[in-house]
């Protein structure tokens, strides 16, 4: 056991052989779940004028309360012809811009307009309901930092500071290689000793929403022939997963055919349960991650180690694992020599969220491993985490 590296010490070297790719221009409307590769600014003020906060009429607050003639109304993109002067007022739209002249604006609801001629019963406050040009941001100012991760919200604030292309870091290119004699297609009849695949299409659609390319190649026979021209093919990807092989079994023949084919092993085995016989090695450029073949070890592998560092070859400013913290609802025991990964469904009380451990924690267990929305970090040790504990744990999106 002394040889295993903690979680901590097997990310940091993952991390530290990862090297950001190269950067591509894209429209900002396609952008969605991409990682920025440069600081953006504003290209205009944000908001480019002064603008109504909602319906009403522009004014000066000083002419309120007051009798006030309205002498032009305006719409958002229609601005006024001309400056408010002292002892008018203007109806405006919400997004209308604040004529020259007017300091406020006085919500519809509040006042009477009667043959063009407004009544404010009331002062208005200075500023009241106005928009300043540039009160979001100013041209030249940062909106988005590099490493940001570019959801809804950031293609709005790209779009409205004028923002038409992004320069965004490539999506990795990933192939999942799945290994065993004994695999089989969903669909197709088992015969004795065989089982379905399920790694590759698990693995594939944990990198697809990490922002990989994933191609899946295999099931691969236990033949050396066969491995050799698989894994070949995948060290020509940024990142080569392969699911199964890696551990010390006679048909396990991953690891040294790898190291054949000029890849340097940087660790096997992480002192973690599930997911230990876990290696981790490059090859120039392209990160090699062996996973174990039970599904579920491959899940942590996944969670800990290879999302993490998908996510930093695109830049990501924090690659993660993000840990959240929440109460754990039944105890759970302590390994004494290796951190665990429990599975358990989340739910939510009146004091937050409550962590429940499912029954069936073997690694095998991938249809139980289905029920679970999180995995709940079990630090080594003696003893247990008790009910009520607050625990770290990894949610599953």
């Amino acid at each position: 056991m002394s040889s295993l590296l903690s979680i901590e010490e097997a990310l940091s070297r993952v991390l530290a052989r990862t090297v950001v790719l190269e950067s591509e221009s894209v429209p900002v409307a396609a952008a969605a779940g991409r990682f920025l590769a440069e600081d953006v600014g504003a290209r205009v003020d944000l908001p480019p004028f002064a603008s109504s906060a909602m319906d009403g009429y522009a004014v000066r607050a000083d002419d309120t309360p007051g009798r006030l003639p309205v002498v032009f109304r305006i719409a958002a993109g229609v601005p006024a012809e001309r400056g408010l002067e002292p002892g008018e007022s203007m109806a405006i739209s919400t997004g209308g811009a604040v004529p020259v002249g007017a300091d406020s604006v006085v919500p519809i609801e509040v006042v009477v307009e009667s043959d063009n001629v407004l009544n404010v019963p009331a002062p208005v406050e200075l500023g009241a309901n106005v928009r300043p040009a540039g009160g979001d941001a100013r041209a030249g100012e940062l909106v988005l930092a590099a490493g940001t991760r570019i959801g809804a919200a950031q293609i709005g604030a790209l779009a409205a500071a004028g923002v038409a292309e992004v320069a965004v870091v490539r999506r990795p290119k990933v192939v999942v290689l799945s290994t065993g004699t004994e695999l089989r297609a969903p669909g197709e009849t088992l015969e004795a000793g065989q089982i379905y695949e399920s790694n590759a299409p698990m693995l594939a659609a944990a990198f697809e929403t990490a922002g990989a390319q994933v191609e899946r190649i295999g099931p691969v026979a236990d033949d050396e022939g066969e491995h050799r021209r698989a894994l070949a093919y995948g060290l020509e990807a940024d990142v080569l997963v392969s699911s199964g092989g890696v551990s010390v079994g006679p048909h396990d023949l991953v690891r040294r055919i790898l190291a054949e084919l000029g890849v340097e092993e940087d660790f096997w085995g992480v002192a973690v349960r599930p997911g230990k016989p876990l290696a981790f090695g490059v090859r120039g450029s392209t990160l090699v991650f062996g996973l174990p073949g039970n599904p579920v070890s491959s899940l942590v592998g996944v969670e800990l180690f290879v999302r993490p560092a998908l996510l930093a070859l695109q830049g990501a400013a924090d690659p993660g694992p993000s840990y959240e913290t929440a109460r754990l609802a039944a105890p759970l025991r302590r390994n004494a020599t290796r951190d665990e990964l429990a599975r358990a469904r989340s739910r939510r009380d009146a004091q937050g969220t409550l962590l429940e451990p499912l029954t069936g924690q073997e690694s095998h267990m991938i249809a139980r491993a289905a029920g679970a929305d999180a995995l709940v970090l079990v630090p080594s040790g003696a003893g247990e985490l008790v009910a009520g504990e607050l625990v770290r744990y990894l949610p599953l999106r």
